[in-house]
């Protein structure tokens, strides 16, 4: 049978559809096992029924065999492996047997999420579908597998078996350490190259430290800034690199600045609640704040799920008729609940009451576990491309502070977590005013009457933009809404000297319902987004006032060098 016989094409056509059902037959059982791993907590135990839209499926099947007869009708000539930074490398190309091999998966993957694409079914399961689909496609790229990368065959021919042996070596260590590196994590060590912006602890507490800065101007504003992070991650997100550190941004405006540094929870704290975390560290963190620094009032930030944290501790206060903040920004928050991304596909009411049972009463929600999840929202970009590096490569990644603080993880209080489950991202319970209880109170988002600075990342797959806006909807004050361009925490750490990526602003302060509606009216300007804020913080920061000579105030002693002793314990 020549290449140019009908049959050749017809069985070749055959064998690559035969090729599409395997897989897809794989990505399904994926699917339907999901409630074995950490997402399948989440999936009823019956799996939802579903259709394909039949148009769609034949307008995929054409392409698909359309596509497969031009692959072959290049004969033994290598296909152009293009759009695919896994294949870019010339060894796959110089290959024929691999450049094929990548191009019948690449065929095969496209093909597989326009399946996915095509499921008639209710919305959640179709990103269920269409999530395990991408995570198997993701695991079986012939990149992941010495047999068939070119590029890490090649590499160990060229230093004779040395980077096997390498890549050998990196995954035993990386057993060991319990997690895949992202980073030369020994090159880092917080206090000592991350987290070195010069300060003290002024006050401890069994679920946080209170750090105060050393200011670096002759004066300061009297009102003095706290940093809420999130007790998910450490605080030092917010002061990696002197270059690129919020916090010392922050003092070098003149702001008395204070941060929260989170104790990593073992389990003798594994019974501790949201209430817990939000009377006994956030509320407190306020207070000790005023008492250091005798200001009746003061301005605060809150990251991800600290701006949530934040904005819960405010409602109580208001609840209870006080109002000790000024000012509040929000960077990457979820308040409304409505829009949760990719996340959306691991939460319904069994997972939540599987995770209740589980860590309700008591327990740790492992800090491994939850790094493990968010790393595979983005599979070949966090998890993939490292495996490929590290093991079968055996190269040492290059280092990276965000990513030796990525790795650097935090556990979570078992009872803390299950209600946040519950009450955020199943039942949206704090934009509903009265439905939920925090500290003894009927929290309304309502009353939590005072100006914020609301910031979301364009490209954020963790608090979509969306999610992010949504909370110019619910929040009563004078709010202003910026969006930045990249991820969740690229999009944020932009130091304004590196002049780097771009910000939206809408000149007329208008929030309409959407954000889409939003950027309609929004202007892009070059570079970072922290010059704007800082302008709007300095608005409402008051007048100047010497700076301190000493740290803390009173029975509020300087207790150790920043950045403390909590940021440093391991998971």
């Amino acid at each position: 049978m020549t290449q140019n016989s009908p049959d050749f094409w017809n069985q070749a056509a055959q064998q690559f559809q035969a090729s599409l059902t395997e897989s897809w037959s794989k990505a399904m059982e994926s699917f339907k096992s999901l409630d074995t791993g950490a997402v399948g907590a989440g999936l009823s135990k019956k799996t939802p029924e579903i259709h394909f839209a039949t148009e769609k499926l034949q307008e995929l099947q054409q392409d698909y065999s359309k596509a497969a007869m031009g692959l072959f009708s290049e004969g033994f000539k290598p296909p152009k492996l293009t759009g695919d930074r896994r294949f870019a490398d010339a060894a796959w190309t110089d290959n024929p047997m691999a450049a094929y091999a990548a191009a019948v998966y690449m065929l095969n993957a496209r093909t597989l999420m326009g399946l996915a694409d095509a499921v008639e079914t209710d919305p959640k399961t179709r990103n269920r579908i269409r999530f395990a689909v991408e995570q198997w496609v993701a695991a079986a790229a012939p990149s992941n597998f010495l047999a068939f990368n070119a590029e890490a065959q090649r590499k160990a021919v060229e230093t004779k078996g040395e980077s096997i042996a390498k890549g050998v070596k990196n995954l035993v260590h990386d057993i060991q350490q319990g997690h895949v590196s992202m980073t030369d994590e020994s090159l880092f060590e917080v206090g000592k190259n991350v987290a070195t912006t010069e300060g003290a602890v002024v006050f401890e507490s069994e679920l946080f430290q209170l750090i105060e800065y050393k200011p670096l101007t002759a004066k300061v504003y009297e009102k003095p800034f706290l940093l809420v992070p999130p007790c998910i991650n450490k605080f030092y997100i917010l002061d990696l690199q002197p270059e690129n550190s919020v916090i010392r941004y922050a003092v070098a405006q003149g702001h008395r600045t204070f941060v929260v540094s989170w104790r990593n929870p073992d389990a003798s704290l594994g019974h501790k609640t949201w209430d817990n975390y939000i009377e006994e560290a956030v509320i407190k963190a306020i207070a000790v704040t005023q008492d250091i620094t005798g200001a009746e009032t003061i301005n605060a930030l809150g990251f991800c799920v600290g701006g949530t944290m934040l904005t819960s501790a405010l409602a109580v206060l208001a609840a209870r008729g006080e109002k000790p903040v000024a000012s509040a920004t929000l960077l990457t928050t979820l308040l409304d609940f409505t829009d949760t991304g990719v996340l959306d596909v691991f939460i319904d009411e069994s997972f939540v009451k599987y995770r209740e049972a589980e860590l309700g009463k008591g327990g740790l929600m492992k800090g491994g576990d939850l790094a493990s999840t968010f790393s595979f929202l983005r599979p070949n970009d966090l998890v993939w491309n490292y495996v490929v590096g590290n093991y079968l490569k055996g190269e040492t990644p290059p280092p990276f502070d965000l990513l030796y603080w990525n790795s650097d993880s935090t556990n979570l209080p078992g009872p803390f977590y299950a209600w946040y489950l519950r009450n955020t991202y199943l039942e949206n319970n704090l934009i509903k005013p009265g439905k939920a209880t925090v500290c003894g109170e009927k929290i309304d988002l309502r009353k939590v009457d005072l100006p914020f600075y609301i910031y979301g990342s364009r490209e954020d797959h963790i608090v979509p933009i969306g999610g992010s806006y949504a909370s110019t909807q619910v929040l009563p004050g004078k709010k202003r809404f910026v969006m930045g361009a990249s991820g969740h925490i690229a999009g944020v750490i932009n130091p304004p000297a590196k002049n780097k990526r771009s910000h939206w602003i809408r000149a007329d302060g208008k929030l309409p319902k959407s954000q889409e509606a939003w950027q309609e009216g929004a202007v892009e300007h070059p570079g970072s987004w922290w010059t704007d804020w800082s302008n709007w913080l300095k608005g409402h920061a008051g007048k100047q006032i010497a700076a301190p000579k000493t740290y803390g105030k009173g029975k509020y002693k300087a207790l150790m060098p920043a950045p403390g002793s909590y940021v440093k314990a391991k998971a």
